[in-house]
């Protein structure tokens, strides 16, 4: 039986397991995101000593964004300039194939977690799928005939312009584009917003009136210019379960019937969806480009 080596490079932390199937985790190690120097040794070392034991066919890493996907640039496999401090640059794909000498998968985090789902989660049996993380930041992983969006670098859905509700006089929260779906929809604008933290809103709160408006326009920009079979609505902001309904109902209301599909007109519970691996969609995805790599 093959064994793959996953990573999931996140804002806060890092996650690293050995694989051999979605529901066959051999180790799994964490720890604390801080600066490329500290971490990729710590990535390597944990990859290392598994591979001595038993070889590893392949590695997946899903990363925070932004990243270089271009593989004919000589920065591929790096993180792109970013606001976080120490990463802008930073090579992660190189140092971990050189010091392992076996293919490597990589891709941004959210994408990750979308390929997750198209396998073993809530697009199973689908082609076409976006995922959105709506959390700390709000990213989209956008799958079509199976495999990731082929494009420049990789979506940036979470700093789309929408709409501003005309009662709506909070300014934004991005430090980029001020209001932008993550200046007026992430959990650090919600914060900032109202004062507490999201989880600490009563459900009735008119925020989740704004939060579910602000959703439910990416939700149908996204029908419009991608057209997937399915999106999943992840991040700890969706925690929020009673939003679902909420963004399913403003979606038909701004979509107006221009889009008369039965997927979307007749059964829309199952069009807008949570993602059915919880926080094991990043690990999964992860093991999906990792099968992919060895396959090349």
């Amino acid at each position: 039986m093959s064994l793959y080596g996953v990573v999931e490079t996140g804002g806060t932390k890092m996650v690293c397991a050995i694989v051999a199937g979605p529901d066959d985790v051999r180790h799994e190690v964490r720890f604390p995101t801080t600066t490329p120097a500290e971490n990729i040794p710590q990535i390597i070392a944990f990859l290392q000593q598994h591979h001595a034991q038993t070889p590893l066919t392949a590695i997946g890493i899903g990363s925070f964004g932004p990243i270089v996907l271009d593989k004919s640039s000589p920065n591929y496999g790096c993180v792109a300039p970013t606001t976080k401090p120490y990463w802008s640059n930073a090579p992660v794909v190189a140092p971990i194939q050189a010091a392992l000498g076996i293919p490597v998968g990589f891709d941004l985090d959210v994408t990750t977690a979308a390929l997750g789902e198209l396998q073993w989660g809530a697009g199973v049996g689908l082609q076409h799928l976006v995922y959105y993380t709506i959390g700390t930041g709000i990213g989209a992983g956008i799958i079509v005939n199976g495999a990731p969006l082929p494009c420049m670098m990789h979506p940036e859905a979470g700093h789309q312009r929408l709409s501003r509700i005309d009662s709506d006089a909070f300014a934004g929260n991005c430090s980029f584009h001020v209001d932008c779906l993550e200046g007026l929809a992430a959990g650090p604008a919600i914060e900032k917003r109202w004062g507490v933290k999201a989880d600490q809103l009563p459900p009735d709160h008119i925020a989740w009136e704004y939060e579910a408006d602000y959703i439910a326009q990416a939700v149908m920009n996204t029908i419009l210019m991608v057209s997937p079979q399915r999106i999943v609505l992840g991040g700890g902001v969706m925690d929020q379960s009673h939003l679902f309904p909420m963004i399913r109902t403003k979606v038909l209301a701004r979509l107006n019937g221009y889009i008369n599909v039965d997927a979307i007109t007749a059964h829309i519970d199952d069009y807008i969806v949570p993602p059915a691996l919880g926080n094991r969609a990043g690990m999964l995805g992860a093991l999906v480009l990792a099968m992919r790599a060895a396959q090349v």
